[in-house]
This record gives C-alpha cells, structure tokens and sequence, in this order.
C-alpha cells in the first residue's frame, strides 16, 4: 500500500480524498503544532530540514528557511506557491511517515482529518434540492450572493477578476475601480464590500466568487495584506484550486512600500508595482491588458 493512502493515525486505509484535499485545509492550530514538533533540530528525530529534503529543496533553500522564525510554516507555505496542485494533505502525511514521523501522526490525526472535513464541507455544492419532479431547482445556497446576481440561480453574475485586498488598503481598491471599470478598459472587479450582499457565509461565498465567477483574481499587497486572515485564505484558496483551474491568472499588485518581507508564497510570480516611481505610468495599463488576457 502507498503511504498517502493511509489514514492520520494508523496503518489501515485513509479516506481517499486526503489525497486531494489542497494544504490550505489545514487551520493554524494544526501549523503551529506541527512547529513544535519539527521545528526543534534534535538528533534523533528528523526535524523540517529532513521534510525539506523529501520535498527537493536544495542545501541553499533550506538555509534561508533555516533563518524564519517558524521554518515549518514557511516551508508549507513555499511548498503551497510552488506546486498548487501538489501540495496535499494526503501527501504531507505521506512525507512524515517516510522520514518516521508516526508521532506527530498519532497526536494530530485527529485534528487533521477534522481540518479536512471542514474544509470539504464548506466546498460542497449540492447539485440538486430533493424534488418531486425533475421541474425542481437547483439549490439556491450560492444565488443571489452578489448585487446584481438572479435570485433564482438562472444567470449568476459573473467578473474578470476577483480583488484580494485588507481593509486598510480600500483607498487603493477605489482608485482601482476608477482606473479599470469607468475608462476604456471597463472591466468588472469583484470587491468585495461593495459587490457581495450580507448574510451568507464568508468563506463559501469567497470560495465560489474565486472559483467559479471570476476569471482572475488580482492581490493587493502591503504590511496590513500580511496581517489578514481573510487575504491569507484567499490567496491560499486560489493557489490550491484543483488541477483543472491551476492555470487560474493570479496577480500580486504591490501597493505600498513594505517594512516587512513580500510574502514568500506568492514570489514566483511576477509583480505588478504601483510603488515604483519609474514604471507607475505603465501600471494601470499594464495592469489592466494582464486582466483582458483570456
């Protein structure tokens, strides 16, 4: 039997949909108990260096993760930018028990399996409400999510791009809306605060505006973005998406000069800088072509 497909705690089969559930699943209490457990460089147990390795990280990779404060999250979540579609629950699990980790299995197990439930949970999409009769419609949980959505699920409306942003950065996010909507380009930008109507939850309203209504999505990254669990599951959420929608355009859009790092997940793609005197005329129109891009 494969490692992936055995369960968290024990040497029997797993739920085969850990090996598809993306790592995003996974909450911070679980990350941060695992930095406990891998974290410490002790001479017995492998530590995240030998993770690190499983995963092909070279000597100089892991030096410069050596020097994070919490090394193990920052190698799941350079292990999530790199490979959307292969960075799993089932295959994270797989790689403790190859490098003999059953501890860590045993005590957070439990904890894991739950995390993926959750997660499962809060992507299921019913195909249809129990009917009757084949006239009965299909389950109005994710209409009427938006303002100009059909209440009755027939036409959802739809985006060229959803806009990952904090709260602190709308000022950026209004002068966006007057850039790319009321020129010539006049394209749709999901915000979420003016275009999402009250009363549904969050995370599932996120999950189908980011997956199945808008075509990209742009970040908007500063000091405060870092801050922000909303941002955090956002982008992670995008970048974990299913091997059909990997080729999902994400752009990261840096809208102010930074104390703290550029996170790390998102530093293979190519950024768009508002932030820099000498291409700022090109921004907008950079910007915007990135997004007319089928």
């Amino acid at each position: 039997m494969d490692a992936a497909t055995a369960p968290a705690g024990s040497g029997s089969p797993a739920a085969p949909e850990l090996e598809t559930v993306p790592l995003v699943a996974l909450n911070f209490a679980v990350r941060r108990r695992l930095g406990l457990y891998l974290n410490p460089r002790a001479p017995v147990a492998a530590d995240w260096t030998a993770l690190a390795e499983e995963l092909g990280y070279e000597y100089l990779e892991i030096k410069h993760l050596e020097a994070q404060s919490d090394p193990t999250a920052r190698l799941l979540e350079d292990w999530q930018g790199r490979c959307p579609g292969g960075a799993t629950v089932g295959r994270l699990l797989a790689l403790l028990r190859a490098v003999g980790r059953q501890d860590i299995l045993a005590d957070l197990g439990g904890r894991i399996e739950e995390d993926c439930k959750k997660y499962l949970q809060r992507k299921e999409q019913p195909l249809q409400v129990p009917a009757v009769d084949s006239s009965v419609p299909k389950t109005l949980e994710m209409s009427g999510i938006t303002t100009r959505d059909d209440p009755y699920g027939n036409t959802p409306e739809l985006f060229d791009a959803f806009i990952c942003y904090c709260q602190k950065d709308i000022h950026f996010v209004q002068e966006m809306i007057r850039e790319l909507e009321q020129t010539e380009f006049k394209l749709k930008l999901c915000v979420f605060d003016r275009d999402v109507l009250p009363g549904s939850c969050v995370w599932s309203i996120t999950s189908e505006l980011i997956e199945r209504r808008c075509r990209k999505m742009v970040v908007v990254i500063s000091d405060d973005y870092l801050d922000s669990n909303e941002c955090d599951f956002q982008t992670k959420f995008a970048l974990s998406l299913s091997p059909g929608a990997r080729h999902k355009r994400l752009i990261p859009v840096k809208c102010k000069s930074m104390k703290n790092e550029f996170p790390s997940i998102l530093r293979f793609i190519t950024v768009c800088d508002y932030t820099n005197p000498c291409t700022k005329k090109w921004f907008w129109i950079r910007l915007a072509k990135s997004l007319l891009l089928p």
